[in-house]
Protein backbone atom coordinates (compact mmCIF):
# COMPACT_ATOMS: atom_id res chain seq x y z
CA UNK A 1 0.00 0.00 0.00
CA UNK A 2 1.53 3.73 -1.05
CA UNK A 3 1.51 6.04 1.62
CA UNK A 4 -0.50 9.14 0.17
CA UNK A 5 -0.16 12.04 2.84
CA UNK A 6 -2.76 14.14 1.50
CA UNK A 7 -5.17 10.97 2.29
CA UNK A 8 -3.35 10.53 5.72
CA UNK A 9 -3.74 14.72 6.42
CA UNK A 10 -7.58 14.79 5.48
CA UNK A 11 -8.22 11.05 7.55
CA UNK A 12 -6.60 12.55 10.85
CA UNK A 13 -8.08 15.92 10.32
CA UNK A 14 -11.70 14.41 9.95
CA UNK A 15 -10.72 12.22 13.30
CA UNK A 16 -9.86 15.53 14.89
CA UNK A 17 -13.12 17.12 13.54
CA UNK A 18 -14.89 14.18 15.17
CA UNK A 19 -13.35 14.01 18.38
CA UNK A 20 -13.47 17.90 18.91
CA UNK A 21 -17.77 17.69 17.69
CA UNK A 22 -17.90 14.97 20.49
CA UNK A 23 -16.23 16.68 23.08
CA UNK A 24 -18.48 19.62 22.72
CA UNK A 25 -21.17 17.53 22.16
CA UNK A 26 -20.46 16.34 25.48
CA UNK A 27 -19.47 19.54 27.14
CA UNK A 28 -22.91 20.99 25.87
CA UNK A 29 -24.60 18.19 27.60
CA UNK A 30 -22.91 18.05 31.18
CA UNK A 31 -23.47 21.96 31.29
CA UNK A 32 -26.68 21.31 30.48
CA UNK A 33 -27.11 18.62 32.83
CA UNK A 34 -25.90 21.43 35.11
CA UNK A 35 -27.56 24.03 34.32
CA UNK A 36 -31.26 22.16 34.65
CA UNK A 37 -30.58 19.60 37.39
CA UNK A 38 -32.66 20.96 41.09
CA UNK A 39 -29.91 20.93 43.20
CA UNK A 40 -27.79 23.78 40.33
CA UNK A 41 -31.06 25.73 39.83
CA UNK A 42 -31.10 29.00 41.15
CA UNK A 43 -32.77 30.10 44.48
CA UNK A 44 -35.02 33.43 44.49
CA UNK A 45 -33.08 35.44 46.74
CA UNK A 46 -35.11 38.12 46.79
CA UNK A 47 -37.81 35.99 48.98
CA UNK A 48 -38.30 35.69 52.79
CA UNK A 49 -38.18 32.36 52.16
CA UNK A 50 -35.85 30.66 49.77
CA UNK A 51 -37.72 29.39 46.75
CA UNK A 52 -36.52 27.09 43.88
CA UNK A 53 -37.31 29.56 40.75
CA UNK A 54 -38.22 26.43 38.85
CA UNK A 55 -40.10 24.54 41.07
CA UNK A 56 -41.65 26.73 43.64
CA UNK A 57 -39.95 24.38 46.32
CA UNK A 58 -38.52 25.10 49.45
CA UNK A 59 -35.05 24.09 50.45
CA UNK A 60 -35.07 22.10 46.89
CA UNK A 61 -37.85 20.15 48.01
CA UNK A 62 -36.51 18.48 50.93
CA UNK A 63 -38.71 17.38 54.27
CA UNK A 64 -37.62 19.93 57.23
CA UNK A 65 -38.95 18.10 59.82
CA UNK A 66 -36.85 14.95 58.89
CA UNK A 67 -34.18 17.04 60.21
CA UNK A 68 -35.16 16.52 63.60
CA UNK A 69 -36.60 13.33 63.36
CA UNK A 70 -33.87 11.43 60.99
CA UNK A 71 -30.98 13.78 62.12
CA UNK A 72 -30.34 13.88 57.95
CA UNK A 73 -31.94 15.25 55.14
CA UNK A 74 -34.64 13.03 53.62
CA UNK A 75 -36.68 14.21 50.33
CA UNK A 76 -40.16 14.61 50.36
CA UNK A 77 -42.64 13.47 47.96
CA UNK A 78 -44.95 15.12 45.64
CA UNK A 79 -47.49 13.40 47.68
CA UNK A 80 -47.35 15.03 50.93
CA UNK A 81 -47.11 18.79 50.05
CA UNK A 82 -48.01 21.99 51.81
CA UNK A 83 -47.91 25.38 51.51
CA UNK A 84 -46.69 28.16 53.41
CA UNK A 85 -44.99 31.68 53.03
CA UNK A 86 -45.50 31.63 49.19
CA UNK A 87 -43.34 28.19 49.16
CA UNK A 88 -44.57 24.37 48.31
CA UNK A 89 -42.88 22.34 51.52
CA UNK A 90 -42.49 19.03 50.83
CA UNK A 91 -42.60 15.80 53.04
CA UNK A 92 -41.10 12.17 53.78
CA UNK A 93 -44.56 11.31 55.39
CA UNK A 94 -48.02 12.63 56.36
CA UNK A 95 -46.71 13.15 59.95
CA UNK A 96 -44.32 15.60 59.06
CA UNK A 97 -46.51 17.18 57.17
CA UNK A 98 -48.62 17.89 60.02
CA UNK A 99 -45.91 18.25 62.14
CA UNK A 100 -44.51 21.23 60.20
CA UNK A 101 -48.09 22.98 59.24
CA UNK A 102 -48.87 23.08 62.92
CA UNK A 103 -45.25 24.61 63.95
CA UNK A 104 -44.20 25.82 60.73
CA UNK A 105 -41.90 28.60 63.28
CA UNK A 106 -40.22 25.29 64.82
CA UNK A 107 -39.51 23.12 62.05
CA UNK A 108 -38.69 25.91 58.85
CA UNK A 109 -35.55 26.99 58.81
CA UNK A 110 -34.59 30.17 60.18
CA UNK A 111 -33.61 33.36 58.82
CA UNK A 112 -35.92 31.61 55.74
CA UNK A 113 -33.11 29.21 55.24
CA UNK A 114 -30.83 32.01 54.45
CA UNK A 115 -27.06 31.11 55.92
CA UNK A 116 -26.79 32.42 59.36
CA UNK A 117 -23.38 33.60 58.97
CA UNK A 118 -23.81 35.49 55.90
CA UNK A 119 -27.05 37.08 57.87
CA UNK A 120 -25.06 38.31 60.63
CA UNK A 121 -22.42 39.76 58.02
CA UNK A 122 -25.33 41.55 56.68
CA UNK A 123 -25.94 39.75 53.65
CA UNK A 124 -28.45 37.34 52.63
CA UNK A 125 -26.65 33.62 50.99
CA UNK A 126 -28.94 30.88 50.20
CA UNK A 127 -28.55 27.88 52.14
CA UNK A 128 -27.78 24.68 51.12
CA UNK A 129 -30.15 21.90 52.63
CA UNK A 130 -27.34 19.77 52.53
CA UNK A 131 -25.16 21.72 54.85
CA UNK A 132 -26.97 22.06 57.78
CA UNK A 133 -27.61 22.31 61.51
CA UNK A 134 -29.97 22.13 64.63
CA UNK A 135 -29.09 24.51 67.16
CA UNK A 136 -31.39 25.74 70.10
CA UNK A 137 -34.04 23.23 68.75
CA UNK A 138 -33.97 25.21 65.45
CA UNK A 139 -33.24 24.12 61.47
CA UNK A 140 -29.70 26.41 60.00
CA UNK A 141 -28.75 26.09 56.48
CA UNK A 142 -25.76 27.36 55.39
CA UNK A 143 -24.59 28.38 52.01
CA UNK A 144 -21.36 26.73 52.28
CA UNK A 145 -19.27 23.61 54.40
CA UNK A 146 -17.04 26.14 55.94
CA UNK A 147 -19.77 27.92 57.06
CA UNK A 148 -21.33 25.29 59.00
CA UNK A 149 -17.98 24.94 60.80
CA UNK A 150 -17.78 28.44 61.78
CA UNK A 151 -21.25 28.47 63.43
CA UNK A 152 -20.86 25.69 65.14
CA UNK A 153 -17.96 26.86 67.09
CA UNK A 154 -19.76 29.94 68.58
CA UNK A 155 -23.25 29.94 67.66
CA UNK A 156 -24.40 32.24 70.04
CA UNK A 157 -22.27 35.13 68.73
CA UNK A 158 -23.47 34.12 65.20
CA UNK A 159 -27.18 34.06 66.21
CA UNK A 160 -26.72 37.33 68.40
CA UNK A 161 -25.42 39.14 65.03
CA UNK A 162 -27.96 37.62 62.71
CA UNK A 163 -30.96 38.41 64.81
CA UNK A 164 -30.01 41.88 64.93
CA UNK A 165 -29.32 42.55 61.18
CA UNK A 166 -32.34 40.21 60.35
CA UNK A 167 -35.33 42.42 60.51
CA UNK A 168 -33.27 45.11 57.62
CA UNK A 169 -32.91 42.48 55.25
CA UNK A 170 -35.84 40.47 55.49
CA UNK A 171 -37.82 43.56 54.53
CA UNK A 172 -35.13 44.72 51.82
CA UNK A 173 -36.04 41.24 50.98
CA UNK A 174 -39.65 41.73 50.28
CA UNK A 175 -39.66 45.11 48.44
Amino acid sequence: MEFRPGIAFFGMGASLLLAGALLARHLLAVLCALAFSPLAAQAATTERVIVNRYTGLAIEGFDPVAYFIDHEPVLGSADFEASQAGAVWRFHNEGNRASFVAHPEIYGPQFGGYDPVDVARGVTFAGNPRFWVISGERLYLFGLEGHREEFAADPEEFLRRAQARWPKLEQELSQ
